[in-house]
């Protein structure tokens, strides 16, 4: 079941490099069975970039080769610098065409065998470990709704049937929602192009109900259940809980990551960084550096040992940053 689909990160200079090496580790110590291709998908210099965004450290890139990563550039045509969330929808250009595919955030630990899961690649879906990030309900302003409503009529979609009724009307988890972290879906262009489209029609031109809404960072995850919808899939089946569970972890920050996730996941975080080889090249990244080989993670860990973890997340970074184990 493993050669069924391809795996895309996208990797370029700077932190995402150091993350999609992680990565890349965690993929072949915790699922040996995947045999697709995982790509790395890397933008390229171009208009659309004050900088070089490529992966110029030969180091990283000798590690990834060995990780059997394939670099494969693409060219960013419309977002680039301005919107790097843009590269995830863009850089489905690099696979090739009608291949099943899953995308990962690049910040995501692979914790077992991901290559089991029954993916149902022509009913597309995504992450629902989000939040009620978007949209922000103003008091006088439309509600989600109306807001949902706008965008599914402004590309022709039916916007009742992706409605979840078990919720009641305007609670946000009754509209499609998802976190970018993960996807998949049939064919990677196809999914790109859908993806690329919506995303450049509602920055350029958003539907009136979109007035105080802001879109940067939430543009991918706002065009996200739109391409999902319009491709006829929707909220992902129960077999995929290992997703965002015992099979994956989006961390986020490391920091966050070591004060709340489960002490399993923090033990195999710990062990797939530990090969001396990948050591050498993740201790070039500070935060990395920092909370791995340096022990600052764990320290953040024993702050909330005897407390236990606030209920809201700016408790627990104000926390971190109090104790000085904040960083990212």
């Amino acid at each position: 079941m493993g050669a069924d689909f391809n795996i895309m990160v996208v990797g370029q200079r700077g932190r995402l490099a150091y993350e999609a090496v992680l990565f890349a580790a965690s993929l072949r110590a915790r699922d040996p069975g995947f045999s697709g291709r995982f790509i790395v998908a890397e933008p390229q210099p171009g208009p659309l970039w004050s900088f070089d965004p490529r992966i110029t450290n030969p180091e990283l890139r000798d590690a990834l080769a060995d990780l059997g990563a394939e670099i494969v550039p693409f060219e960013a045509r419309v977002f680039g610098e301005a919107y790097p969330h843009g590269n995830k929808a863009e850089g489905l250009a690099a696979l090739p065409e009608g291949a099943p595919f899953v995308f990962f955030d690049t910040d995501t630990l692979i914790l077992g065998p991901v290559s089991t899961l029954p993916f149902e690649f022509a009913r597309p879906s995504a992450s629902m470990a989000r939040s009620n990030t978007w949209p922000k309900i103003e008091l006088y302003g439309p509600g989600y709704s109306a807001i949902w409503r706008a965008l599914y009529a402004k590309f022709g979609l039916d916007f009742e049937s992706s409605l979840d009724l078990s919720h009641p009307d305007e609670y946000w988890q009754r509209y499609l929602y998802f976190n970018a972290g993960w996807f998949f879906g049939a064919c990677p262009r196809a999914f790109g192009t859908s993806m690329v489209e919506k995303m450049a029609a509602i920055r350029a031109s958003p539907p009136p109900e979109l007035v105080c809404q802001p879109l940067d960072p939430w543009l991918d995850q706002v065009a996200l259940p739109l391409v999902i919808h319009a491709l006829g899939g929707g909220r992902p089946d129960a077999a995929l809980a290992g997703l965002d569970g015992a099979l994956s972890a989006h961390w986020r920050v490391m920091p966050l990551f070591f004060a709340r996730a489960p002490e399993p996941a923090i033990e195999a975080l710990e062990e797939i960084a530990a090969p001396n080889r990948i050591k050498k090249v993740l201790k070039q990244y500070e935060p990395f550096k920092r909370m791995i080989y340096q022990g600052r993670g764990r320290k953040a860990r024993a702050l909330f040992a005897e407390t236990g973890l606030p209920r809201k997340e700016q408790a627990i970074r104000n926390r971190l940053k109090a104790a000085k184990l904040w960083m990212r």
